[in-house]
C-alpha cells in the first residue's frame, strides 16, 4: 500500500518524442543578412509598437512636436527600393517579408544592404502593411533617418563656395511630395543651391519626396523654416531678388533679365499660385508664356521652365 500512497502528480512524467528545436535552420537563414537589429527596431516584435509609438510623436528638427505621417519614413516596393540603395539613399534599416518570394531584385537589395552594413529586419505581411501605411511594398520597405534640415546661411554659402550668385527656389503652398521631388530633380539639373520650405502647411522631405527625387535629394539641400515670408524679406535684406513665378506675371521668363542676379524663385501652389504676401514681397512677378488655352501648369513643370529659362540667361551672361 505504501507503494500506492505516493501523492498524485507527484511523479514527473517524461516529455514523448524528440524535443522540438530549429536544427539550426532559424540561425542559417539570418547568415549573410547584417547585424541583427535591436528589439525595438524589429517590426515583428512585442517592443516594436511602443518605440514606434513614441518615435511618431518626437519633434523633428525646425518643427514643435510635429507628428509622423503613417509610412513617411518608409520607402516601399522592390523597384523604389532597389533604386534606393543604388542612389545610396540614407537609411537605418530593411525590412522584409517573412518567407519572401526572391527574384533578381530582392538579391540585388540583400546584397546592396549587406554591403552596406545595414540591419536587416524580418516582419510579416501585416506587419509591413502597418509600416507602409498600406503601400503597394512587395515584401520589402527601407527605413530612413529624419531629414537633416540646412539653414537658408548655409545655402547662401554653398553658392559663394563656389563663386555663384546665389540660386535658390522656396515653396509657397505646395503639400505634394510629388511635386518636391521633380522640384529637386530640377533643382539639381540647372544649378540650384538650395531650396527652402516652410514649416506649416507645406511638404517635407519624407521617404515619398526621396523616391521620386532619387539621388536629387541627396546632393540639393533643403532648408525649412518657420516663416516663409519673413525668410523672403531677409533675403532681401541680403541682396537676393525675389522672383515670384504666378501666370499673372509681370515680366516672363524669356525676358527676365534679373536671372542673373542673386535670386530666389518662389513657386505657389497649382491653382492657387502665389499667396498674397509673397507676390507682396517679390521684387518681380514672373509668368510662362503660353500659346495654349491651359490656365496653369503643374507646379513642378512651371519650376523647371523658369529654372531652364535662368540658367540660359547666366549662361547667356558667363558666355559674353
Amino acid at each position: 500500500m505504501a507503494g500506492n500512497s505516493a501523492r498524485r502528480g507527484a511523479v514527473r512524467k517524461g516529455k514523448k518524442g524528440a524535443t522540438v528545436g530549429s536544427g539550426g535552420v532559424r540561425r542559417r537563414g539570418l547568415e549573410g543578412r547584417g547585424p541583427t537589429p535591436k528589439a525595438e527596431d524589429r517590426p515583428n516584435h512585442k517592443a516594436y509598437k511602443g518605440a514606434s509609438s513614441s518615435a511618431g510623436t518626437a519633434p523633428r528638427r525646425g518643427g514643435k512636436g510635429a507628428r509622423k505621417a503613417p509610412g513617411s519614413d518608409q520607402v516601399a516596393g522592390r523597384n523604389a527600393v532597389l533604386e534606393a540603395l543604388r542612389e545610396e539613399v540614407p537609411a537605418t534599416r530593411l525590412t522584409v517579408m517573412v518567407r519572401l518570394d526572391s527574384d533578381e531584385r530582392v538579391g540585388e537589395i540583400m546584397r546592396l544592404a549587406t554591403a552596406r552594413g545595414l540591419p536587416v529586419a524580418e516582419a510579416s505581411r501585416t506587419d509591413l502593411d502597418r509600416m507602409t501605411d498600406h503601400a503597394v511594398h512587395q515584401g520589402v520597405a527601407l527605413t530612413i533617418p529624419p531629414y537633416e534640415y540646412a539653414e537658408v546661411d548655409e545655402l547662401l554659402r554653398i553658392a559663394a563656395d563656389r563663386f555663384e550668385p546665389p540660386l535658390l527656389v522656396a515653396l509657397d503652398g505646395i503639400t505634394d511630395p510629388r511635386n518636391l521631388g521633380a522640384i529637386l530633380r530640377s533643382a539639381d539639373a540647372f544649378g540650384v543651391h538650395g531650396v527652402i520650405l516652410p514649416e506649416r502647411r507645406s511638404v517635407s522631405m519624407t521617404a515619398s519626396v526621396w523616391k521620386v527625387a532619387a539621388g536629387a535629394a541627396g546632393r540639393v539641400r533643403v532648408a525649412q523654416v518657420t516663416n516663409l515670408n519673413r525668410t523672403l524679406t531677409s533675403l532681401k535684406e541680403k541682396g537676393v531678388f525675389v522672383l515670384g513665378l504666378d501666370a499673372e506675371g509681370d515680366v516672363t521668363t524669356r525676358g527676365l533679365e534679373l536671372g542673373t542676379q542673386p535670386t530666389a524663385l518662389v513657386v505657389g501652389a497649382e491653382g492657387k499660385g502665389l499667396s498674397r504676401l509673397a507676390r507682396e514681397i517679390s521684387d518681380q512677378v514672373v509668368s510662362i508664356p503660353m500659346a495654349g488655352p491651359s490656365e496653369s501648369l503643374n507646379a513642378s513643370v512651371a519650376a523647371a521652365i523658369a529654372l531652364y529659362e535662368i540658367s540660359g540667361v547666366r549662361e547667356g551672361q558667363g558666355r559674353g
